[in-house]
């Protein structure tokens, strides 16, 4: 691929409006086998396909994951609550990875940790087949605790559950790559943002370990009414943040 190419890629993919056009460039241009594969990727990404779908796979933590088309797109963000779910995930520890999506999440904690007993969830039958591809344990497909075997009712050391928590009003004001490409499912999280986490919350007593963490990410204006809710459930809260990745974590140890 000459330089000239890789300029005009650039130049195209500015003006889609793609903000790192020079790093995106040089994706789809490794990507390529061929010169009609390249414009054809081109061409999905100038229309505003995310990047990751037009890929296939995403960077989290190191790795690369699978993102199938109608699958919600791993956030950078979101790295930091994996961490914060190794950090308390021990050898052997049972973990859960609730509405998994991609199974980011999971995927970082198998590696990271080892011999978890780990599976992961998800209501969307895109999001579960895909996850089957990155996660290596059991991914199930149902509605949050639904989709559960009862051998882990109340034996969860770590449930990471990586809600919805878009108000509904606020739908409309996603980018588009989100609305446009991202299932509802992944983003509604209702009238305040808090419906979906409540219901997780609320199953919390009979599912979770004694001693066991619910961890989940929130916007910082949610906080505070996300802390409560782990407080009402019996939940000791703890909110945690990192400004460099404009991410706030909640975790409630029960």
């Amino acid at each position: 691929m000459t330089s000239d190419l890789s300029t005009d890629l650039v130049a195209r993919l500015r003006a889609a409006g793609c903000v790192f056009a020079e790093d995106e460039a040089k994706l789809l241009l490794e990507a390529a086998a061929t010169p009609l594969e390249l414009a054809t990727m081109v061409g999905r990404r100038a229309e505003g396909v995310p990047l990751e779908h037009v890929l296939g796979w995403a960077a989290f933590l190191g790795l690369r994951v699978a993102v199938d088309p109608d699958v919600f797109v791993p956030r950078r963000r979101t790295e930091f609550l994996a961490r914060q779910a190794i950090r308390l995930a021990r050898r052997g520890a049972v973990v859960v990875d609730l509405c998994c999506g991609s199974g980011a999440v999971a995927a970082a904690i198998a590696v990271a940790v080892p011999d978890v007993d780990l599976s992961a969830a998800d209501v969307e039958p895109a999001a579960v087949r895909c996850a089957r591809r990155n996660v290596n344990g059991a991914v199930y497909a149902g509605d949050l605790y639904d989709a559960l075997p009862t051998r882990l009712r109340g034996r969860i050391d770590v449930l990471v559950a990586n809600v919805p928590y878009v108000p509904s009003g606020d739908v409309a004001l996603l980018p588009p790559e989100a609305r446009m490409y991202e299932p509802l499912v992944a983003l509604d999280g209702g009238g305040d943002g808090l419906d979906v986490l409540r219901r997780v919350v609320a199953g919390t007593a009979e599912w979770l370990a004694p001693g066991g963490h619910l961890l989940f990410e929130m916007s910082t204006k949610q906080a505070p009414s996300a802390a409560d809710l782990l407080t009402t459930a019996g939940l000791t809260p703890q909110v945690t943040t990192d400004e460099t990745l404009a991410a706030t974590v909640l975790i409630g140890t029960r």
